[in-house]
C-alpha cells in the first residue's frame, strides 16, 4: 500500500467518522438507544513495519522457527517473539502463515 492509498483511506475514515459522531449526537439528543463510539484504526493505519521486522517476516516466509531467526539475527528467541506480535498487529494479521500472504501481497517481501 502506498501513500496516496494510505491517505485516501484515512480521508475515508475521517469522513465516516464525522458522519457517525453526527447521527450519534442526534441520536443523544432524542433519547435513543446509546451508540457505542467507533474504535479508531489511524495507530494501524501509521505504522509500517520496521526493517528488522521485515527482515524476521522474509525469515518466516522460508519456513524459520524462531529459534533458527534467532540465530540467523543474533537475537533472542524472546526478541523475535515481540518482533512476530508486533508484526501480526501491523499486518493485522490473524497467524503467520496470514502475515506472510499479506506481506506478499503488499509487496513488503518477495
Amino acid at each position: 500500500m502506498d501513500a496516496a492509498e494510505r491517505k485516501e483511506i484515512l480521508s475515508r475514515y475521517l469522513t465516516h467518522s464525522r458522519r457517525f459522531e453526527e447521527v450519534a449526537a442526534r441520536r443523544r439528543g432524542t433519547g435513543g438507544a446509546d451508540v457505542i463510539p467507533l474504535q479508531s484504526p489511524l495507530r494501524e493505519l501509521e505504522q509500517e513495519p520496521t526493517g528488522r521486522e521485515v527482515e524476521v517476516l522474509q525469515l518466516i516466509s522460508d519456513g524459520l522457527v524462531n529459534r533458527e531467526i534467532g540465530e540467523r539475527l543474533f537475537l533472542s528467541e524472546e526478541t523475535v517473539k515481540s518482533h512476530v506480535r508486533h508484526l501480526l498487529a501491523k499486518l493485522q494479521a490473524r497467524s503467520r502463515a496470514h502475515a506472510v500472504a499479506v506481506g506478499f501481497r503488499r509487496g513488503i517481501i518477495g
